[in-house]
């Protein structure tokens, strides 16, 4: 029985991760992406356990390790007095906890390693610029159109094609992500060109009201990267994840905060910025997958960045949908899809509704930041880990 012939609508993590997992249960895979070259916008990605421990069981862990950060804790801060809140240990305490490391990572080094998979894998054709402009199942194929006129038929189409995603309308609703009303402000600076003090080890996290700060090492802790998010204007055109933008913007949308987070905001050579949007929980199976088309990443469930879980989410995807096709033919397709979507959809809305929940603690005012910070000291680790997730 000969497998499957899968076709990828997104070259980003989503859809090169489908297309590695895939590949290697010997299915055949053409991808098709957008833009004329394959690259990746943004900075930073944590990667918890649960994404680690996928990442190597797709053969990427060693080279993951030799271009990711393993940070020793994460510690939270007041944004606005800089003390210490709680602090939860990181390092080989999740190895030991969950069998995998906690990593950080610039996005285009880890999107840059799975296209290098990818290509050796021998398993995929890559195409580039093709934007999908219609799609249509009839019988036992699915055909894909681009809007230069070329078409794609194959046995199963998976839309990894982002937030705004054109392969979801044939799944569930065309409607289009929510505008959050937060902004996302992001830099990158080498840890060499920051004085001593700057310099870090961990993921900082610094809580403030309506707003919190970010900062975690990336590329082998040789660079740091840092995200101030918080309710604010959006930054423009909502589909632009790569404004230009800077310190004077960033401060006059959110206030200056502490001395010691502005210290770190200030030594940024320059910031971008993105408007965040995101989509209700998934409600059902039915928002993911359909006959001979489903959706992973983004395409299906975009969230908010507050449990650091998008990428993570596309990754665990991509591999419960090369466990449910498995190796399987043509004729087995629309039930492989049917349990994909069956094993994935409570999860994702979880953690979907996870990282709403978490952007009310995290931006807390009055009386409950108050209690957040006094539950934070009391509680520590035990509040800031998350066994469900890591170790799902």
């Amino acid at each position: 029985m000969a497998a499957a012939h899968v076709l990828i609508a997104g070259g980003g993590i989503a859809g090169l991760a489908s297309a590695l997992a895939l590949g290697r249960r010997g299915h055949r895979i053409e991808l098709l992406e957008q833009a004329l070259v394959f690259g990746e916008a943004g900075a930073g990605i944590q990667l918890g356990p649960n994404v680690t421990r996928r990442l190597q069981a797709l053969g990427v862990g060693p080279a993951l390790m030799r271009i990711a950060a393993r940070p020793d804790a994460l510690v939270v801060r007041s944004a606005l007095d800089g003390g210490e809140i709680a602090r939860l240990p990181l390092g080989n305490a999740m190895l030991h906890s969950y069998g995998a490391p906690y990593l950080c990572a610039h996005r285009a080094d880890l999107h840059a390693l799975m296209l290098a998979a990818v290509r050796a894998s021998g398993a995929v054709t890559l195409n580039t610029g093709v934007r999908v402009a219609e799609v249509v199942a009839r019988g036992g194929a699915v055909c894909a159109s681009s809007a230069d006129a070329r078409a794609w038929e194959s046995d199963v189409l998976i839309g990894a094609d982002g937030l705004w995603s054109a392969v979801r309308s044939c799944v569930t609703d065309a409607a289009p992500p929510r505008t959050t009303g937060h902004t996302a402000w992001r830099a990158l600076v080498r840890q060499s060109a920051l004085p001593r003090t700057l310099r870090s080890t961990q993921v900082s996290v610094w809580l403030g009201p309506r707003l919190h700060a970010v900062a975690y090492p990336v590329r082998r802790g040789e660079a740091l990267n840092v995200v101030v998010l918080a309710e604010a204007a959006p930054a423009g055109d909502a589909r632009d994840w790569d404004q230009s933008t800077s310190l004077a913007a960033l401060q006059a949308a959110t206030g200056h905060t502490g001395t010691a987070l502005q210290g770190l905001l200030e030594a940024m050579p320059s910031w971008r910025a993105w408007t965040l949007s995101d989509r209700p929980p998934l409600r059902g199976p039915q928002q993911m997958a359909g006959e001979r088309v489903a959706l992973a990443g983004d395409a299906a469930h975009p969230m908010l960045p507050y449990l650091a879980q998008g990428a993570g989410m596309a990754i665990e995807d991509a591999v419960a949908l090369a466990d449910a096709l498995g190796g399987g033919p043509s004729e087995t397709v629309p039930a492989a899809l049917a349990r994909y979507a069956d094993a994935r959809w409570q999860r994702n809305a979880q953690v979907q509704a996870r990282a709403r929940r978490n952007g009310d603690i995290f931006h807390a005012t009055g009386l409950l930041r108050a209690g957040r910070d006094a539950a934070l000291r009391l509680l520590g680790a035990r509040l800031l880990d998350v066994p469900w997730l890591y170790g799902g």
